[in-house]
């Protein structure tokens, strides 16, 4: 699972991080503003390959497929579970054809307090501190011709991929976003890939070393809170419990 992330990093320094050109919707900063607290429907960054080219664009988080009668759609597909891509409507052509990287500074999970109906929540991210790379698919949906503004205006959106947690996430959660390494970006991102069964073999937790997490206050929840102070590291709700470099004592 994941219900919200960390979108913070300037674009630039996202295109830089991924090797990709800005796209028109990014070359005017700052197009999309630092957000800490990114929750469905909202706009993300993604890398996708168009012309043989890295682009850093935007889209809107929560898989539109291009046969939804309404957008709405998109809010229930902030997620797309890597053990049915090949199968499920929503998602078995984007699988083929549409992949992209959604970029994130970190993600949050609630993990349950005992005796409690509130979750204590935490923040996930990089060891080294670099940016992570969500698998994702993205698709593009038109409105009827007599509904839209311009000709061609369509709406772009993305979901983001989950597997099975890893050890470091399954102390909150059974489910994670799929963590690409560098050296799996090209493959995923490569349109003419439509090799199914080699791509399914990159939806991998990652290891477990790659991620470490530490409390955060309940601010979170609410997701009209945005700010910096979110990711901020807090004592636990739970007694006894801490986290140090990824691992809960």
């Amino acid at each position: 699972m994941c219900g919200r992330f960390v979108a913070a990093s300037p674009s630039v320094e996202i295109a830089r991080y991924f090797d990709a050109e800005l796209v028109n919707d990014l070359l005017s900063e700052p197009a999309l503003e630092p957000n800490f607290n990114v929750a469905p429907t909202d706009d993300v960054p993604a890398v996708v390959v168009r012309d043989d080219a890295r682009r850093l664009s935007v889209f809107h988080w929560g898989l539109v497929p291009f046969w939804a009668k309404d957008p709405s759609v998109g809010s229930r597909m902030i997620n797309a579970r890597a053990e049915g891509l090949a199968e499920k409507s929503a998602f078995q052509n984007a699988f083929r054809q549409r992949r992209c990287l959604v970029p994130a500074d970190g993600f949050y999970e609630w993990k349950r307090i005992s005796g409690q109906k509130k979750k204590q929540p935490y923040y996930l991210y990089r060891s080294d501190g670099e940016p992570l790379a969500f698998a994702g698919l993205w698709e593009r949906w038109r409105r009827p011709r007599d509904q839209r503004a311009t000709p061609d205006e369509a709406l772009r959106s993305c979901t983001i991929v989950t597997t099975d947690a890893n050890e470091v996430v399954g102390a909150l959660h059974d489910r994670m976003p799929v963590i690409l390494p560098a050296s799996a970006w090209e493959e995923w991102l490569d349109p003419e890939n439509d090799d199914t069964e080699a791509l399914s073999r990159l939806l991998v937790p990652a290891p477990a070393d790659v991620l470490t997490l530490h409390p955060v206050g309940p601010q979170v929840s609410d997701v009209r809170n945005g700010g910096p102070d979110l990711i901020t590291a807090v004592a636990p709700d739970e007694p006894g419990e801490v986290a140090i470099q990824g691992t809960l004592l």
